[in-house]
Protein backbone atom coordinates (compact mmCIF):
# COMPACT_ATOMS: atom_id res chain seq x y z
CA UNK A 1 0.00 0.00 0.00
CA UNK A 2 1.77 3.16 -0.90
CA UNK A 3 1.70 6.58 0.63
CA UNK A 4 -1.16 8.47 -1.43
CA UNK A 5 -3.48 4.91 -0.09
CA UNK A 6 -2.42 5.71 3.53
CA UNK A 7 -2.00 9.58 4.41
CA UNK A 8 -0.60 10.81 7.51
CA UNK A 9 -3.36 12.75 9.14
CA UNK A 10 -2.84 16.78 8.99
CA UNK A 11 -0.93 16.92 12.10
CA UNK A 12 1.50 14.86 11.35
CA UNK A 13 1.10 11.78 13.91
CA UNK A 14 1.00 8.69 12.58
CA UNK A 15 -2.61 7.08 12.24
CA UNK A 16 -4.12 6.03 14.67
CA UNK A 17 -2.06 7.48 17.21
CA UNK A 18 -3.42 10.22 18.86
CA UNK A 19 -2.75 13.89 18.64
CA UNK A 20 -0.39 15.54 20.69
CA UNK A 21 -0.86 18.40 22.62
CA UNK A 22 -4.27 20.05 24.23
CA UNK A 23 -6.84 21.74 22.20
CA UNK A 24 -6.14 25.56 22.37
CA UNK A 25 -9.71 26.30 23.29
CA UNK A 26 -9.82 23.63 26.45
CA UNK A 27 -6.78 25.19 27.53
CA UNK A 28 -7.61 28.80 27.58
CA UNK A 29 -10.91 28.13 28.76
CA UNK A 30 -9.65 26.02 31.96
CA UNK A 31 -7.37 28.99 32.55
CA UNK A 32 -10.75 31.31 32.98
CA UNK A 33 -10.22 33.52 29.52
CA UNK A 34 -13.58 32.30 28.31
CA UNK A 35 -15.49 29.66 27.00
CA UNK A 36 -14.38 27.51 24.27
CA UNK A 37 -16.77 28.75 21.90
CA UNK A 38 -15.52 32.57 22.52
CA UNK A 39 -11.86 31.28 22.60
CA UNK A 40 -12.88 30.07 18.71
CA UNK A 41 -14.30 33.37 18.11
CA UNK A 42 -11.06 35.00 19.11
CA UNK A 43 -9.13 32.58 16.59
CA UNK A 44 -11.16 33.63 13.95
CA UNK A 45 -10.26 37.33 14.84
CA UNK A 46 -6.75 36.51 14.81
CA UNK A 47 -6.69 37.68 18.51
CA UNK A 48 -4.47 34.87 20.14
CA UNK A 49 -1.02 34.02 19.57
CA UNK A 50 1.12 31.16 20.82
CA UNK A 51 4.75 31.52 21.25
CA UNK A 52 4.59 34.76 19.29
CA UNK A 53 2.66 33.42 16.38
CA UNK A 54 -1.11 33.91 15.44
CA UNK A 55 -2.90 30.90 15.74
CA UNK A 56 -4.53 30.44 12.31
CA UNK A 57 -6.38 26.95 12.75
CA UNK A 58 -9.30 25.96 15.35
CA UNK A 59 -8.17 22.21 15.66
CA UNK A 60 -4.90 24.29 17.27
CA UNK A 61 -3.15 21.86 20.03
CA UNK A 62 -0.63 23.04 22.43
CA UNK A 63 1.63 22.38 25.37
CA UNK A 64 0.49 24.14 28.20
CA UNK A 65 4.25 23.42 30.39
CA UNK A 66 6.07 24.61 27.20
CA UNK A 67 3.90 27.13 24.77
CA UNK A 68 3.73 30.46 25.53
CA UNK A 69 0.07 31.84 25.16
CA UNK A 70 -1.26 35.56 24.59
CA UNK A 71 -4.99 37.04 24.29
CA UNK A 72 -4.72 40.56 22.77
CA UNK A 73 -0.55 41.06 23.46
CA UNK A 74 -1.42 39.79 27.23
CA UNK A 75 0.05 36.87 28.37
CA UNK A 76 -1.98 33.58 29.73
CA UNK A 77 -1.14 32.32 32.89
CA UNK A 78 -1.16 28.49 31.91
CA UNK A 79 0.70 26.80 34.88
CA UNK A 80 -1.83 26.70 37.70
CA UNK A 81 1.48 25.81 39.99
CA UNK A 82 2.55 28.80 40.04
CA UNK A 83 1.30 31.38 42.64
CA UNK A 84 2.02 35.34 42.56
CA UNK A 85 1.10 37.41 45.82
CA UNK A 86 1.75 41.26 46.84
CA UNK A 87 2.37 42.50 49.92
CA UNK A 88 2.23 45.96 51.40
CA UNK A 89 5.87 45.04 53.64
CA UNK A 90 5.27 47.03 57.01
CA UNK A 91 8.39 48.71 58.32
CA UNK A 92 10.61 46.77 60.45
CA UNK A 93 10.46 43.66 58.54
CA UNK A 94 13.36 41.90 56.81
CA UNK A 95 12.89 41.16 53.44
CA UNK A 96 13.89 37.56 53.89
CA UNK A 97 12.14 34.13 54.56
CA UNK A 98 14.40 33.47 57.89
CA UNK A 99 16.67 36.47 59.15
CA UNK A 100 19.54 34.82 61.17
CA UNK A 101 19.00 37.46 63.77
CA UNK A 102 15.92 36.60 65.15
CA UNK A 103 14.07 39.83 63.21
CA UNK A 104 10.66 40.05 62.10
CA UNK A 105 10.62 38.22 58.86
CA UNK A 106 8.65 37.78 55.36
CA UNK A 107 7.01 34.31 56.88
CA UNK A 108 5.02 36.22 58.95
CA UNK A 109 2.97 36.40 55.71
CA UNK A 110 2.98 33.24 53.37
CA UNK A 111 1.93 31.20 55.98
CA UNK A 112 -1.47 31.03 54.32
CA UNK A 113 0.02 29.76 51.13
CA UNK A 114 0.76 25.95 50.85
CA UNK A 115 3.70 26.60 47.80
CA UNK A 116 6.88 28.02 49.38
CA UNK A 117 7.06 31.62 48.09
CA UNK A 118 9.67 33.77 48.06
CA UNK A 119 10.42 37.88 47.26
CA UNK A 120 10.81 38.97 44.41
CA UNK A 121 13.76 41.73 45.13
CA UNK A 122 13.85 43.31 48.76
CA UNK A 123 13.01 46.22 50.48
CA UNK A 124 14.82 48.18 53.37
CA UNK A 125 13.96 46.82 56.75
CA UNK A 126 12.58 50.87 57.26
CA UNK A 127 10.77 51.20 53.68
CA UNK A 128 7.45 50.00 53.75
CA UNK A 129 5.10 49.04 50.37
CA UNK A 130 4.98 46.52 47.80
CA UNK A 131 6.80 43.61 47.66
CA UNK A 132 5.92 40.76 45.28
CA UNK A 133 6.39 37.26 46.71
CA UNK A 134 6.35 33.82 43.97
CA UNK A 135 7.11 30.80 43.49
CA UNK A 136 7.71 31.37 39.56
CA UNK A 137 11.54 31.65 39.06
CA UNK A 138 11.73 33.17 35.69
CA UNK A 139 9.13 35.91 36.24
CA UNK A 140 11.29 36.66 39.49
CA UNK A 141 14.53 37.18 37.61
CA UNK A 142 13.32 39.44 35.46
CA UNK A 143 11.17 41.65 38.04
CA UNK A 144 14.29 41.75 40.11
CA UNK A 145 17.33 42.47 37.61
CA UNK A 146 17.22 45.77 36.61
CA UNK A 147 18.68 45.27 33.47
CA UNK A 148 15.24 44.45 32.34
CA UNK A 149 14.24 48.11 33.02
CA UNK A 150 11.08 47.21 35.34
CA UNK A 151 10.68 50.87 37.23
CA UNK A 152 9.25 51.14 40.71
CA UNK A 153 7.75 54.24 41.85
CA UNK A 154 8.19 55.62 45.33
CA UNK A 155 7.25 58.29 47.91
CA UNK A 156 9.42 59.79 50.15
CA UNK A 157 8.70 62.30 53.29
CA UNK A 158 11.89 63.86 53.56
CA UNK A 159 13.75 66.49 56.12
CA UNK A 160 13.42 70.34 54.34
CA UNK A 161 11.72 72.21 51.73
CA UNK A 162 12.35 70.23 48.38
CA UNK A 163 12.37 73.39 45.10
CA UNK A 164 12.04 72.56 41.89
CA UNK A 165 15.54 72.80 41.57
CA UNK A 166 16.06 69.93 43.39
CA UNK A 167 13.99 68.09 40.91
CA UNK A 168 15.21 69.04 38.16
CA UNK A 169 18.87 67.52 39.96
CA UNK A 170 17.01 64.23 40.36
CA UNK A 171 16.05 63.91 36.94
CA UNK A 172 19.31 65.17 35.15
CA UNK A 173 21.50 63.25 37.59
CA UNK A 174 23.38 62.63 41.05
CA UNK A 175 27.20 61.29 41.28
CA UNK A 176 27.13 58.75 43.37
CA UNK A 177 29.95 57.19 45.65
CA UNK A 178 29.14 53.99 43.24
CA UNK A 179 28.46 55.68 40.13
CA UNK A 180 25.99 58.30 38.54
CA UNK A 181 22.28 58.32 38.52
CA UNK A 182 19.16 59.16 37.92
CA UNK A 183 15.34 59.35 38.19
CA UNK A 184 13.08 58.38 35.50
CA UNK A 185 10.78 60.89 36.76
CA UNK A 186 10.31 63.04 39.94
CA UNK A 187 7.58 65.63 41.63
CA UNK A 188 6.87 67.53 44.66
CA UNK A 189 3.84 66.25 46.14
CA UNK A 190 3.44 68.26 49.17
CA UNK A 191 6.13 71.16 51.32
CA UNK A 192 4.76 71.97 54.72
CA UNK A 193 5.92 72.56 58.24
CA UNK A 194 9.77 71.69 57.17
CA UNK A 195 8.99 68.51 55.59
CA UNK A 196 8.32 67.46 51.96
CA UNK A 197 6.84 64.57 49.95
CA UNK A 198 8.64 63.59 46.99
CA UNK A 199 7.61 60.75 44.32
CA UNK A 200 10.57 58.97 42.43
CA UNK A 201 10.55 56.64 39.55
CA UNK A 202 13.30 54.74 39.02
CA UNK A 203 14.58 51.07 37.43
CA UNK A 204 17.64 51.11 39.28
CA UNK A 205 18.00 48.54 41.58
CA UNK A 206 21.27 49.50 43.31
CA UNK A 207 21.21 49.29 47.47
CA UNK A 208 19.62 51.88 49.37
CA UNK A 209 19.09 54.26 45.89
CA UNK A 210 16.26 56.35 47.04
CA UNK A 211 17.83 57.52 50.27
CA UNK A 212 21.05 58.22 49.19
CA UNK A 213 19.84 59.92 45.88
CA UNK A 214 17.84 62.62 48.47
CA UNK A 215 20.32 62.60 51.15
CA UNK A 216 22.85 63.48 48.66
CA UNK A 217 20.24 66.06 46.93
CA UNK A 218 19.92 67.93 50.65
CA UNK A 219 17.11 65.77 52.16
CA UNK A 220 17.53 62.60 54.45
CA UNK A 221 14.76 60.49 54.10
CA UNK A 222 11.93 60.27 57.08
CA UNK A 223 9.45 57.72 55.53
CA UNK A 224 9.64 55.85 52.48
CA UNK A 225 6.85 53.77 50.78
CA UNK A 226 7.27 52.13 47.62
CA UNK A 227 3.69 52.21 45.75
CA UNK A 228 3.88 50.63 42.39
CA UNK A 229 6.06 47.80 40.81
CA UNK A 230 6.15 47.66 37.53
CA UNK A 231 2.22 47.30 36.43
CA UNK A 232 1.57 46.86 39.66
CA UNK A 233 -0.52 49.53 41.98
CA UNK A 234 -0.63 49.30 46.27
CA UNK A 235 -3.58 50.44 45.87
CA UNK A 236 -5.51 50.29 49.59
CA UNK A 237 -3.93 47.31 50.43
CA UNK A 238 -2.79 47.49 54.44
CA UNK A 239 -0.04 47.76 55.80
CA UNK A 240 0.68 43.95 57.10
CA UNK A 241 -1.87 42.53 54.53
CA UNK A 242 -1.44 39.66 51.28
CA UNK A 243 -3.51 38.95 48.51
CA UNK A 244 -3.18 36.83 45.38
CA UNK A 245 -2.82 39.19 42.15
CA UNK A 246 -5.91 39.20 40.05
CA UNK A 247 -5.93 37.61 36.63
CA UNK A 248 -5.20 41.29 34.99
CA UNK A 249 -2.03 41.34 37.16
CA UNK A 250 -0.78 38.06 36.62
CA UNK A 251 -1.60 38.54 33.18
CA UNK A 252 0.27 42.27 33.63
CA UNK A 253 3.61 40.72 35.09
CA UNK A 254 3.77 37.43 32.92
CA UNK A 255 3.48 39.87 29.73
CA UNK A 256 6.74 41.78 31.82
CA UNK A 257 8.12 38.90 32.38
CA UNK A 258 8.27 37.45 28.18
CA UNK A 259 10.01 40.33 26.87
CA UNK A 260 12.86 39.58 24.26
CA UNK A 261 15.69 41.30 25.75
CA UNK A 262 16.47 43.67 28.80
CA UNK A 263 16.77 46.90 28.89
CA UNK A 264 20.34 48.33 28.69
CA UNK A 265 21.93 47.79 32.13
CA UNK A 266 23.35 50.71 34.00
CA UNK A 267 26.91 49.97 35.33
CA UNK A 268 27.00 49.04 38.95
CA UNK A 269 23.04 48.14 39.09
CA UNK A 270 22.15 45.09 41.60
CA UNK A 271 19.19 43.36 42.36
CA UNK A 272 17.00 46.21 43.81
CA UNK A 273 17.22 46.67 47.22
CA UNK A 274 15.39 49.81 48.75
Amino acid sequence: MNDAENPEPANGSPRGAAPEGVRLQKVLAAAGVASRRVVEDYIVEGRIRVNGVVVEELGRRIDPENDLVDVDGTAIQLDVSKRYVMLNKPTGVVSTMKDENGRPDLRLYTKDWEERLYNVGRLDAETSGLLILTNDGDLAHVLAHPSFGVTKVYIAKVEGTVTAQVIAQLTKGIELEDGFIKADKARLLDASKGASLVELTLHSGRNRIVRRMLSAAGHPVTELVRRQFGPLHLGTLPAGKARELTKIERGALLTLSRQESPADQTPGDAQETE
